[in-house]
């Protein structure tokens, strides 16, 4: 994306003498290099308006660039519009000049999250993110880490329907119970980027997707004691896999020390699960659901997914870009 310096975008700099980057002026710039913008791009061209008789579209780029800013900042549509026009890095990374236009508006943002919904577009740039990271070198192995979280969902029915969403249900761990979605996620047990994901609401229980986590290709599935005594579901979608899920170790009240042991090691390998758990729902805010319906907020989820790939790939990728 080519950018040039009007005087109101000078303007903005001129007098900085003292500026120094923040950290949000670093993760953009880092984000800049290492996002396949032009593969991405590629997958919503077909969906997205072409110019006619009537107002031009935005640039695709442009309006994806907003998309992520939203994800990476969890931030609303009209949140996110007074941002761009309140803050100059956010401006420069998607490449507006207050002195020749405005910003999109929410009801621009809007629509084009509605495009990516009603084309299932979260799915297909998960899938395209990891079919660019397989091709500079981060190949899904031998080993497949399953695991599933519970994204919130609001439970009371003071609203205009007198209704929760009919999409989401409840469900109880431990002793807590909750109400809302489960993203469920099989995960590569070297690289711990996640290559496979189901939405499901919250009562449905863990090991029912379980088939739809991997690839086929696993030598070894890990995943908590949920995943116990799971072998012939397992096999069915990987044949040749060994099965290194947690067990319980309880039975009539007697601990095995042995299997909690062996648990405790299983346990150093499936905790990068939480790391993938840990972005989507720390740093990109997704620990509550923001829409009505689950097909809306899985459009989200594959999106932080894929923009969690990229994240946790920084390192490597900024290394493959520098000259």
């Amino acid at each position: 994306m080519l950018k040039q310096q009007t005087l109101a975008m000078a303007a903005d700099q001129s007098f900085e003498n003292y500026r120094k980057p923040t950290r949000r002026d670093e993760f953009l710039k880092t984000m800049e290099a290492i996002v396949p913008w032009v593969a991405l791009c590629e997958v919503i061209e077909p969906f997205y308006p072409k110019a006619g008789n009537g107002r031009p579209p935005i640039g695709l780029e442009r309006m994806l660039r907003i998309h992520f800013i939203q994800h990476w900042f969890n931030l609303a549509d009209l949140s996110c519009e007074e941002a761009l026009y309140d803050s100059v890095s956010l401006r420069r990374f998607v490449g507006i000049d207050l002195g020749r236009e405005p910003v999109p508006d929410a009801t621009t943002m809007l629509k084009f999250r509605k495009l990516l919904h009603d084309n299932q577009l979260g799915e297909a740039l998960f899938a395209q993110v990891g079919a660019v990271l397989q091709s500079k070198g981060f190949k899904v192995n031998t080993g497949t880490i399953v695991d599933a979280t519970i994204i919130g969902a609001p439970s009371s029915t003071k609203n205009a329907g007198k209704a929760r969403d009919p999409d989401m249900h409840q469900t109880r761990k431990g002793q807590q119970w909750y109400f809302g979605m489960k993203l469920h996620i099989g995960v590569d047990s070297q690289t711990g980027l996640a290559h496979s994901a189901v939405v499901t609401s919250a009562n449905v229980l863990d090991k029912h997707p379980l088939p739809d986590l991997l690839h086929g290709n696993e030598q070894r599935v890990y995943g908590d004691s949920a995943y116990a005594s799971q072998k012939d579901l397992i096999h069915s979608a990987a044949p040749n896999v060994r099965d290194f899920t947690n067990q319980r170790t309880r039975r009539n009240g007697v601990v095995n020390e042995t299997l909690k042991s062996r648990n405790r090691n299983k346990s150093r390998i499936r905790a990068r699960v939480e790391h993938v758990f840990g972005v989507v729902k720390r740093l990109w805010g997704f620990g509550k659901v923001r829409y009505r319906g689950l097909q809306k907020n899985a459009t989200r989820a594959f999106t932080a997914l894929a923009l969690t790939n990229i994240y946790l790939s920084r390192q490597r990728l900024r290394a493959q870009v520098r000259p």
